[in-house]
C-alpha cells in the first residue's frame, strides 16, 4: 500500500455530545483543536 497517494483522515467530531446551551463555543473549541469539519446528527 502507497500511503503517499492516500488522501489525510479528516477529523469531523459530532455535535450530539456538545453543551447546547453553550454550542458556538463548543464548536469553537473543536475548530480550534483541530476538527476539520464539524458532523451533525439528523434525528428524527
Amino acid at each position: 500500500m502507497n500511503l503517499s497517494s492516500e488522501r489525510p483522515a479528516l477529523i469531523a467530531p459530532s455535535i450530539l455530545s456538545a453543551d447546547f446551551s453553550r454550542l458556538g463555543a463548543d464548536i469553537d473549541a473543536v475548530l480550534a483543536a483541530g476538527a476539520d469539519w464539524i458532523h451533525f446528527d439528523v434525528m428524527d
